[in-house]
């Protein structure tokens, strides 16, 4: 699953965004998901490796070097994420939690950021699996 075709002038999406501003909005991402009630139970306490593999996937998504495919062989969304019982609710818990690390990463354009998000919620709908 990759974000949709681009076709700005400026590059990808991650060409836009930049390594170093994923990486800024990887780490407010996961310190929201750390403190959310709806999160907190499917995912574990140390988030560290967690963020690693999510800021690899994001940069292939995106359109830049395809990290997650290099270090962990295809991503498979779904099936990696059956285990855990990822209901409607926490599928917009996970994008409260990266809409507000969007809205606190100034650095991402206002319209690279909506683009992402778009893109972000049609993953998060496609994870839910169960009600």
């Amino acid at each position: 699953m990759t974000a949709p075709l681009s076709l700005n002038p400026e590059g990808s999406l991650y060409d836009r965004i930049g390594p170093e501003n994923l990486h800024r909005l990887v780490t407010r991402f996961y310190t929201h998901v750390a403190r959310h009630p709806d999160l907190i139970p499917i995912f574990p306490a140390d988030l560290t490796l967690t963020a690693q593999k999510q800021e690899a996937f994001l940069t292939g998504f995106l359109g830049g070097p395809p990290l997650y495919h290099q270090q962990y062989g295809h991503p498979r969304l779904r099936a990696r994420h059956l285990p855990f019982q990822i209901t409607p609710v926490r599928a917009q818990a996970w994008l409260a939690c990266m809409n507000r690390a969007l809205r606190e990463t100034p650095e991402i354009r206002d319209e690279d950021a909506r683009e992402l998000y778009a893109a972000l919620s049609r993953v998060a709908v496609h994870m839910v699996n169960a009600e």
